[in-house]
């Protein structure tokens, strides 16, 4: 069996958790946090580390700076068995960072974009795609240059025969500036979150937002946090429940791993219903350590904590 090679084009930042925080930061005042972490950050390289580490054969395409965090994020997938051939360090940019304020379930981010907003086409092995089986791309309203050229990119891996999934996450301007119209019909699987979902399409139901972009849509997976996941494809549409955690620590990354999982399954040839299982599986298991891949060390532990989780075999295919 030929294992199927995932590509993820995205952006590369560290990310800074403070935990059991006191209070909320006001102006003019210091509050204590009592625990803290550096992780790898990042959407596309959450997405990335735990595909690995479930074992897709995974490469990352971004850019990080010339920088210790640069050597961090490197080390990081490195160790995660994600090959970063396609990652181009630039001298002079400072690589990104997520500053991650934790509050129970619920957190405040602040990202300094640095070397991932220079990220463009011109980065990507455009002569190499036929290489890989599926294409992933996260995050494109903090990458200006990958934005302006999303649709390019999915055209070229839909003619080197790559399927295709799209992550937008939220727009930290609020502009929504990205066509679904135009750029939604190259996407395979489209994996927004309810907010994103809303916002893009400036509707107040998820029903009508679902309306707003059918016409354009291949598949949709629609990730609902704790009431699990929603799909449409086609005439069919299924919500999957979520799973419960039983010791959950925060919520950093769980939409990416939702996304690893799904994707796992889709490019395997799965049905719909088994892609949203898998995601809400790994989505639950992601908020059961620090972080976005802490979770997921490597197969053996991942199955490990499923069985004693859920009691639920976990397999390759």
């Amino acid at each position: 069996m030929i294992t199927p090679k995932l590509l993820v084009v995205g952006e590369l930042n560290v990310d800074l958790l403070l935990n059991k925080i006191q209070a909320f930061p006001q102006i003019g005042k210091e509050t204590i946090a009592d625990e803290m972490n550096v992780c790898l950050g990042s959407s596309s390289a959450i997405m990335a580390a735990n595909s690995a580490a479930m074992g897709v054969d995974t490469t990352f395409c971004g850019v990080v700076g010339d920088d210790y965090f640069g050597d961090f994020i490197l080390g990081e997938l490195g160790r995660k068995s994600v090959s970063c051939r396609h990652v181009t360090r630039i001298p002079g940019q400072k690589t990104g960072c997520t500053l991650i304020l934790n509050y129970g379930q619920d957190r405040a981010n602040v990202t300094y974009q640095g070397a991932m907003n220079a990220l463009t086409a011109n980065h990507l092995p455009f002569e190499m795609l036929a290489d890989y089986q599926h294409l992933h791309v996260s995050s494109l309203f903090l990458q200006n240059g990958l934005l302006n050229d999303i649709e390019q990119i999915l055209i070229n891996a839909r003619a080197a025969g790559m399927t295709t999934s799209l992550d937008l996450q939220w727009d930290p301007t609020e502009q929504w500036a990205f066509d679904y119209a135009r750029c939604l019909p190259y996407v395979d699987v489209f994996m927004p979150n309810e907010s994103e979902l809303l916002a893009l399409t400036k509707t107040n139901s998820i029903s009508g937002g679902i309306e707003k972009i059918r016409p354009y849509l291949n598949t949709l997976a629609l990730k609902m946090g704790r009431k699990g996941s929603f799909g449409v494809s086609g005439g069919e549409q299924l919500t999957v429940p979520a799973f419960e955690v039983p010791n959950f620590v925060d919520a950093i990354g769980a939409g990416d791993s939702f996304n690893a999982g799904f994707i796992q399954k889709y490019i395997s040839g799965a049905p719909l219903e088994e892609c949203l299982r898998e995601g809400n599986l790994m989505g639950a298991l992601n908020t059961t350590a620090a972080g976005g891949t802490g979770a997921f060390c490597d197969f053996n532990k991942i199955s490990e904590n499923i069985k004693d989780f859920w009691g639920i075999e976990l397999s390759l295919s």
